[in-house]
């Protein structure tokens, strides 16, 4: 299951601002309400030794930031890139040169090559509706899509502002210290976080847990919906990387 934080391309995650400097004077959390809790079913790790020996090996080379490298694990040809407005890879272009405009490999200053290496410590992996043969990573949580609805209707809510968590029975402190008193205890449901102007800590997310109390969990405890995914297709025996689903880093 997943256990890390991801970054994504579109910067978009439920965690974007939170590596801001921490306030001096942290503003009081907002008024908490309770809502109904609509249960995640969490994805599972892909039983594929190919694909995890190919996730290890793009992930020493998204470490080691070598393009050449990466190149002979991305598909030459018929490299998709989906966006909102479709498929936007150039196909007179190589798979490898898609991959890095996608990701932003080429910016120096960029977070490409972590992001990259971010989507490699994720063991799911589901296949793709849009193209077959591939299985895009991370894996999508299943739950009830009409009860998610249901729920985003009654907090007048949108997607963004939730997530869930990675595994059962996180907890949830007082104030976003490690050593803070636990107020609560997180079921696998979803859960919603709340935005801080100020973020009072990187290493924490401030939420609402479903009886309605606000508090802190650890960043790398709950997982955004709609992440990029990073798609991968067999080729022989190996796995290589074939798409990118999402809007991609600004150039």
């Amino acid at each position: 299951m997943r256990r890390v934080q991801f970054l994504s391309a579109c910067a978009a995650l439920l965690i974007a601002g939170t590596v801001t400097a921490p306030a001096q004077n942290p503003p009081p959390l907002a008024p908490a309400g309770p809502y109904k809790a609509v249960a995640v079913a969490l994805p599972a790790p892909m039983a594929d030794a190919a694909f995890d020996a190919a996730r290890k090996q793009i992930g020493e080379i998204a470490q080691r930031k070598d393009r050449a490298a990466l190149a002979h694990l991305v598909v030459a040809q018929g490299f998709f890139w989906d966006r909102e407005n479709g498929n936007r890879a150039d196909k007179r272009k190589s798979g490898i040169d898609n991959l890095a405009t996608a990701l932003g490999l080429n910016n120096k200053d960029g977070a490409g090559w972590e992001i990259l290496f971010s989507f490699t410590e994720d063991p799911t992996a589901s296949a793709s509706p849009d193209h077959k043969g591939a299985v895009c990573a991370p894996a999508e949580p299943g739950y009830d899509v009409r009860a998610f609805d249901d729920l985003l209707k009654a907090t007048q809510t949108d997607v963004s502002e939730w997530g869930y968590p990675v595994s059962a029975s996180i907890e949830v402190h007082a104030t976003a210290h490690a050593n803070a008193p636990v107020i609560d205890k997180l079921g696998v449901v979803f859960v919603r976080v709340i935005p801080e102007t100020a973020p009072v800590s990187a290493a924490y997310l401030r939420i609402v847990t479903p009886a309605g109390k606000a508090g802190y969990v650890s960043v790398d405890a709950i997982a955004p919906i709609g992440n990029d995914q990073l798609c991968y297709v067999k080729d022989g025996d190996v796995w290589k990387i074939g798409g990118y689903i999402g809007c991609g880093e600004p150039q």
